[in-house]
């Protein structure tokens, strides 16, 4: 009976799971819609630009000061010349010099190069010559400038221009309208299915209403090894939170336990997706959990080098994606219209991250702080509820630091994320935690506010071999 009821329970988890990575999906197509229907009007104002401007070139000669128009052929033309003329003059001195390196007479030699060079600037001045003797010819010919033709037909383009613009725009808020209450109408009817579904949970899991995630018991042991030894704790909506503690105090295993990298060797490790629906992370595959909205960075960076930054990114997102093997096979419409959404999410959250200039690069050769930022960007690339930052400060000098601090104030602040930290830059730590766990060799030592933790003589212990005095 038991396995029967976990089957039924697993069905409706791996139901509740496709459905959400389909809401969300369908919640990105929604913001992307006003950028979707901005572009399709900019590709067809652009192409009647592009005609109208050949329209305008056989009048513009004639409205152009032909006095500016031959000057600067003329300019355009000497420039040219000129290069050529440099040339020249470099041979004509590496001629003399080389001659008098070789023994040659000195005199001689910077006679011929002095022949050379007047020569050559003789021949420019004749070039000079023959470019005014043509602008002069062509003034002659074309003496007369009128404006009005282009004025007049620029006047009526820019109407054409304007009548085509408010025209566009009418018929595509009507298509976006339509298209967003389709979207709408798929999004309130997953709604609709995750409540029912959700009720089918029949879960008694409650957590209090400000906590998100809820450790508690956690044990995670390698063979007679305690990595992780009976650790609690509670990490709060909203809040920046960090674990620390001395080297192979079993943090970084912590957050392979809450990632689903390690499944524990015994607690419970608890996430509220909403405020109606608690979950058991331990019940779902390690590629499941970044659809709960957790993410991580890793301790080394795992940036893909090989590939840009964008595609760095893109790679992220490849869990959200609903088109099946069949689609992506023979590359379907649908796919298409995924990947212009997550390009789209991408470019903002480059932008956002102030990485936009990095987009089109290789990540391989890129600066270490940079490197780091992407991994940043890569998880909320996932829209994560909470973000995991594994040692965001390793490698990193003292501005870098800084700009970090303000960075991880930001994500928090703009995104509404909750931040869980490990790092080992207690003055980083100290100064943007709300809340601290500290833990040694497995097992908690003190938890609260930093000057809370500071303060603990268990923690003085383990970071100075002393009760602090």
């Amino acid at each position: 009976m038991a396995k029967i009821l976990d089957k039924k329970l697993s069905s409706v988890q791996n139901k509740l799971l496709s459905l959400r990575q389909k809401l969300d999906f369908y919640q990105e197509e929604l913001d992307y819609l006003d950028e979707k229907y901005q572009a399709k009007m900019d590709k067809v104002l652009s192409a009647f630009i592009k005609k109208a401007d050949k329209k305008l070139e056989k009048y513009a000669f004639e409205a152009c000061d032909k006095e500016a128009y031959a000057q600067a052929v003329i300019e355009e033309k000497l420039q040219k010349y000129d290069v050529k003329a440099y040339m020249k003059h470099r041979e004509a001195n590496h001629g003399a010099a080389k001659a008098i390196f070789a023994g040659g007479n000195v005199s001689e030699a910077l006679a011929k190069n002095k022949e050379q060079i007047a020569l050559i600037n003789a021949k420019r001045k004749e070039y000079i010559d023959r470019l005014e003797a043509e602008k002069a010819e062509f003034l002659q010919k074309n003496s007369a400038t009128s404006d009005k033709a282009y004025n007049e037909l620029s006047k009526q383009l820019k109407a054409e221009f304007d009548a085509k613009e408010n025209e566009l725009k009418v018929k595509l808020d009507g298509k976006k309208a339509k298209e967003k209450a389709s979207i709408e109408a798929k999004i309130s009817k997953l709604q609709s299915k995750i409540t029912e579904l959700h009720g089918q949970l029949k879960s008694s899991d409650k957590l209090e209403d400000d906590v998100l995630l809820d450790i508690e018991g956690l044990k995670m042991y390698f063979g007679g090894l305690k990595a992780v030894d009976d650790l609690s704790f509670k990490v709060k909506k909203g809040e920046i939170f960090g674990l620390i503690g001395p080297n192979g105090a079993g943090k970084t295993t912590v957050f392979n336990c809450i990632t689903q990298f390690y499944k524990p060797t015994a607690g419970k490790i608890r996430f509220a997706i909403s405020e109606n629906e608690v979950i058991t992370l331990t019940d779902y595959k390690v590629h499941d959990i970044v659809l709960k909205g957790i993410s991580r960075t890793f301790q080394n960076i795992e940036v893909v080098k090989e590939v840009t930054v964008l595609e760095n990114l893109l790679i992220a997102a490849t869990r959200y994606y609903n088109s099946n093997l069949f689609t992506q096979m023979f590359h379907l419409p649908a796919l298409k219209r995924e990947e212009q959404i997550m390009r789209a999410k991408a470019d903002k959250i480059l932008k956002y991250m102030d990485l936009y200039s990095y987009r089109d690069r290789l990540a391989w050769g890129l600066p270490y702080g940079v490197l780091k930022r992407i991994e940043i960007a890569r998880a909320l690339m996932c829209n994560p509820k909470l973000i995991i930052l594994d040692e965001p400060a390793a490698g990193l000098n003292e501005s870098e630091t800084a700009d970090l601090a303000a960075l991880i104030h930001k994500i928090r602040t703009d995104m509404g994320c909750t931040i869980l930290l490990v790092e080992h830059d207690m003055s980083l730590v100290m100064s943007i935690c709300d809340h601290i766990c500290a833990i040694s060799f497995g097992k908690k030592l003190a938890c609260g506010t930093p000057a809370e933790v500071q303060a603990s003589k268990e923690v003085q212990e383990a970071y100075l071999g002393s009760g602090g005095e």
